[in-house]
């Protein structure tokens, strides 16, 4: 998730607040900041701020925190220049001036994965069953070991298997309750992680 987190001073206290991409705000889509509680969602109590100052939003196009200027007549600084009108984007450790505030932005977090690709795979998937062993050729082996009980077959692709967050190993999901069988830390928070057979 997007995320930008702001710090500053005001009424005698240090404040720290995050500004999510799709937070629910005052006027969806952006976080209003200013003196007046009814229209702004992160409010000051310096008069030198105007009532409705600025809004920071995320443009999903750019990756990027905007600051725009909601107030022509007491347009903010950011990182000291005048941003009359328009909006500019913010970067970790922009100073934005409203009035005699002075808000400093101490972290951002772009979520940095690459966009779902929803075309399929085919010359992969093509060039994949060539090496595979034909399907028919299974029943022909397994005449062989008639008085023994059959080997399981191979896990289908797709079985999951739950990530120790501590020592890493990769335990089947019924260990969800039980914990880890290697260090005892409990599966809550393991991570599902996909097992690949053994060829």
């Amino acid at each position: 998730m997007n995320a930008l987190t702001l710090q500053w001073h005001d009424a005698g206290q240090d404040r720290t607040q995050n500004i999510y991409e799709q937070q629910p705000s005052k006027n969806p889509g952006t976080v209003r900041i200013g003196r007046d509680p009814l229209r702004c969602d992160i409010v000051f109590s310096n008069p030198t701020v105007s009532g409705l100052h600025v809004e920071i939003f995320f443009n999903s196009q750019q990756q990027k925190f905007y600051i725009r200027n909601l107030r022509s007549q007491n347009p903010p600084l950011v990182d000291k220049q005048q941003l009359t009108q328009g909006e500019l984007p913010l970067r970790e450790g922009s100073i934005i001036q409203l009035g005699q505030m002075e808000v400093r932005v101490t972290a951002i977090l772009i979520n940095s994965v690459p966009p779902t690709i929803l075309t399929p795979p085919t010359p992969p998937v093509v060039s994949n069953q060539p090496t595979r062993p034909p399907i028919n050729q299974q029943p022909q082996v397994q005449p062989r070991y008639h008085e023994h009980p059959l080997t399981p077959p191979a896990p289908p692709p797709g079985i999951y298997g739950l990530e120790c967050p501590k020592c890493h190993k990769v335990s089947p999901p019924e260990n969800l309750q039980v914990g880890c069988p290697w260090c005892g830390t409990s599966l809550a928070a393991a991570v599902s992680v996909l097992v690949v057979p053994n060829h």
